[in-house]
């Protein structure tokens, strides 16, 4: 019998009930594409264009963290698998609200380990997670104890359509409007995109002026923060002197000229801007994740040389130095090839184990720069087992993915607060753990919640839930003025976590 060899772990995805992939987004789902592209910024005159016929008048401001809680998006692009085999899920009763032995083959767990069995739930993240879970494992493999001690977590048991960007998943835009905000730019994202991930932003939501910058790597880390060559003739203090004088004749000039004030303000803040960027970053390494040793370049570093030099982890990287250390207000991180239900267990427990690695280092990194931090992961759509089980080393036992299912989706909230140790963040109910519920038979129970059939409210309770981190549930109407969730006790039962700021 001839023997299948292994896949490389960032290897594209053939898939026998797909067509051929012909557009981006089916490329990038099946690991064909990884996360480039350009992105296009709006011109002078269109910004001036845009606000002269919204009849808003240009103010001038130089940016500044908001001091609120970093804010990152692990966007899975291609339907995986959260639910049952990695975060467990249950019924009306939470996580451990036990499901049929049908319903949890369904998520690819044979009976032999099915949350009743001994030794397969694992609580170390405050979150439950199957003990086997291959998100489980890859964030083991970056996290100490003391992180995982500072962390909570809740599971969305919610539906989104399989193999498209079209969901609303996103909630970055929503997550600015409560306040969220970078001393260099408001949201950044690995892709190209306005959510600057694989799932869209709810289109209400899409502000241009704070569109996500695309950053999927040290160099656009350290890009932001380019001066020119100002700094590197001078000290960064003369430079800043220069600049200031330049902003000051600049004021002396507009003042003799006959502009619209709107236009002769917008000039000016090119140059107040430019003045702020270089006194406080004339030196972009501070950015640079290269040469921060709680990354890589030392024993005890997050990431290995190896492991840094690869595409998922540079972004990672950049990403989370961005968001971690407030210089991004949030941040997304698009991970190509998670459409593997190719008929084996062993593909998709390697992918998942990637993403575990990109969750743990995130974790961890906030752990070591005392930082509170929300981490949210979700994916377009889910997968389904067939019962057939991988007895291969790969596939450890359990179920084979073997089709596409939007009934077994779900996304989940991590929440970490390093400030006391071994505290983790409260949630609102013993059971907070899980939002909404399954049903016996291993599918979403559409009934259970708001946003168990809606992604575009499952996006507004990512919003609720931290604004309830800030203790600001009251300021969700104003936040989102138009949403659909309600107020009071109509979205009580959304909110998982109890107030840690």
């Amino acid at each position: 019998m001839k023997t299948r060899k292994p896949l490389h772990p960032d290897a594209p995805l053939l898939l026998q009930d797909h067509r051929r992939p012909v557009t981006r987004r089916q490329m990038l789902a099946q690991g064909f594409l990884s996360g480039v592209g350009m992105v296009m910024a709006p011109t002078l005159l269109g910004m001036f264009g845009a606000r002269r016929a919204n009849a808003q008048a240009f103010v001038c401001s130089v940016r500044a963290g908001a001091g609120l809680i970093p804010f990152i998006v692990i966007d899975l692009a291609g339907g995986a698998n959260i639910a049952g085999s990695n975060v467990l899920v249950g019924g009306p009763g939470g996580q451990l609200d036990l499901l049929t032995g049908d319903g949890y083959s369904k998520l690819g767990l044979p009976n032999s380990m099915t949350p009743g069995q001994a030794g397969q739930v694992d609580a170390q993240f405050g979150l439950r997670f199957h003990s086997d879970s291959a998100f489980l494992r890859g964030m083991l493999s970056k996290t100490s104890a003391a992180t995982r001690a500072n962390t909570n977590g809740t599971v969305f048991c919610a539906r989104s359509d399989n193999d498209t960007g079209n969901n609303p998943h996103n909630p970055m835009y929503g997550i600015n409007k409560a306040g969220a905000n970078g001393d260099l730019v408001a949201l950044v994202g690995s892709e190209p995109s306005d959510s600057g991930g694989n799932s869209a932003s709810p289109m209400a939501w899409i502000d241009p002026t704070v569109r996500p910058t695309k950053v999927d790597s040290g160099k656009d880390a350290t890009g932001l923060v380019d001066t020119g060559k100002l700094v590197s003739l001078l000290s960064q203090a003369q430079a800043g002197d220069v600049a200031h004088a330049a902003e000051q004749i600049s004021a002396i000039k507009l003042a003799k000229l006959a502009e619209d004030p709107n236009l002769e303000e917008l000039i000016h803040c090119g140059y107040v801007q430019t003045t702020d960027l270089i006194s406080r970053f004339g030196n972009p390494d501070v950015v640079n994740p290269a040469l921060d040793t709680d990354i890589v370049g030392a024993a005890t570093s997050i990431f290995t040389a190896g492991e840094f030099n690869t595409a998922r982890f540079q972004k990672t990287a950049a990403v989370m130095k961005l968001v971690v250390e407030g210089y991004a207000g949030a941040g997304t991180i698009e991970q190509g090839g998670y459409d593997y239900h190719d008929g084996t267990r062993a593909t998709g427990e390697d992918r998942d184990f990637q993403a575990g690695q990109m969750m743990g280092a995130i974790l961890e990194f906030a752990q070591r720069k005392a930082a509170p931090l929300a981490l949210y992961v979700i994916s377009d759509g889910a997968l389904s087992s067939n019962g057939m089980i991988d007895n291969s080393a790969g596939g450890r036992g359990k179920g084979q993915w073997t089709g596409d299912s939007s009934d077994q989706a779900a996304t989940f909230m991590l929440v970490h607060d390093p400030r006391v140790a071994g505290t983790r963040p409260a949630l609102t109910t013993a059971t907070a753990n899980q939002i909404g519920y399954y049903r016996p038979n291993g599918s979403v129970e559409t009934a259970s919640s708001a946003v168990a059939n809606n992604v575009a409210l499952l996006a507004e309770a990512a919003v609720l839930n931290y604004l309830a981190l800030h203790n600001r549930v009251g300021d969700f109407a104003s936040v989102l003025p138009m949403n659909g969730l309600g107020s009071g006790t109509a979205f009580q039962n959304l909110i998982a976590f109890q107030p840690i700021i």
